[in-house]
């Protein structure tokens, strides 16, 4: 009997794998259906995420990479801007004539200048200001506020703003050195003070921007890391060192990054206070750029000087991840 019921068990199980309205064949068709309308869901989600993406991605593309692809593409041509019917491909040409452009030369050394003296002064400033606003002292939204609000001005009136304020004659820095007995400076008329007036303005407003990023940081770093270090006996010093620069190292490394991708991209503040002068001493790299491609109507030798900048800004952007990685020991 056992026998014939265990034969007759195998016989319904393989009649009902092959049953097609079997149980086990329905079983089988259960998952299948619950994959297909995973992935179909997962198919609407994906769907509806790119279409709320799409107007970014087309701006994106109309703003940044078809002009980025344009500026390849004509680096490698003559382009004149005022016969864009007349180009022709004339291979490496103008980038070869760039290391023997003295223009971009000087250009380059007054940018990596620019960028040398501005980045740690102005990520020093910001540090300093945020460890002060951090206390709890009177008045500290006002200096908040005040340290901030040169940010959101624009850089142009910013730039005009302190053009008057250098004045050699009549402007308020020289009124001020006046009072202490300090003749008056020619600033932005002399090629050794021009560069560093410039530096100067610069770091005044941007540096409150980076201020708040540190005061964010500051904030997140646990108190109970300064208790314990006051268990310990540290000093101000001490807890400035082995607690508060290793909280906000991550920050300071956003911070030094995205002021020297800044300060590679000066602009505004040479073509309105100085005009690239006095004897070219102010004019940046983004600057001779722009007068090649405007000024001169040269678009290629333009397009060809944007593309070498590109590769200067991203190798030293990657350099400075490096050595900032070594020292992290990550």
């Amino acid at each position: 009997m056992k026998k014939s019921n265990s034969s007759s068990a195998e016989q319904l199980d393989t009649n009902a794998n092959h049953d097609p309205r079997g149980r086990l064949q329905v079983a089988d068709k259960k998952p299948h259906r619950k994959k297909k309308r995973m992935k179909s869901q997962k198919f609407r989600e994906a769907a509806t995420g790119y279409f709320f993406l799409a107007p970014a991605l087309i701006l994106l593309g109309i703003f940044l990479l078809y002009p980025m692809g344009a500026a390849f593409y004509y680096s490698f041509t003559d382009f004149y801007i005022l016969t864009p019917n007349d180009i022709s491909f004339i291979g490496f040409e103008n980038f070869s004539y760039i290391w023997n452009d003295a223009e971009f030369r000087q250009a380059f050394w007054n940018t990596v200048y620019f960028a040398a003296i501005v980045v740690p002064v102005q990520l020093t400033v910001a540090l300093g200001l945020a460890l002060l606003i951090n206390k709890k002292i009177r008045f500290r939204v006002f200096f908040r506020t005040a340290f901030f609000s040169p940010v959101v001005m624009s850089l142009v009136v910013v730039s005009i703003l302190w053009t008057f304020m250098y004045n050699p004659n009549e402007g308020l820095i020289n009124e001020l050195l006046g009072l202490f007995g300090i003749p008056a400076q020619p600033f932005l008329n002399s090629p050794d003070q021009a560069m560093n007036s410039i530096i100067v303005m610069s770091v005044w407003q941007g540096a409150g921007f980076q201020m708040m990023i540190f005061l964010a940081g500051l904030q997140n770093i646990p108190t109970h890391l300064y208790e314990a270090a006051d268990i310990d006996g540290a000093s101000k010093w001490q807890k400035f060192l082995h607690v508060t620069l290793p909280g906000l190292r991550n920050i300071a490394l956003f911070i030094f990054i995205t002021i020297t991708i800044a300060a590679f991209k000066l602009l505004v503040q040479p073509m309105i206070m100085t005009q690239g002068g006095p004897l070219g001493t102010t004019k940046s790299l983004v600057y001779h750029i722009y007068e090649t491609g405007f000024n001169y109507r040269d678009v290629g030798y333009a397009s060809a000087m944007a593309v070498v900048f590109t590769v200067i800004v991203l190798a030293v952007t990657i350099i400075q991840r490096m050595l900032t990685r070594e020292e992290g020991g990550v």
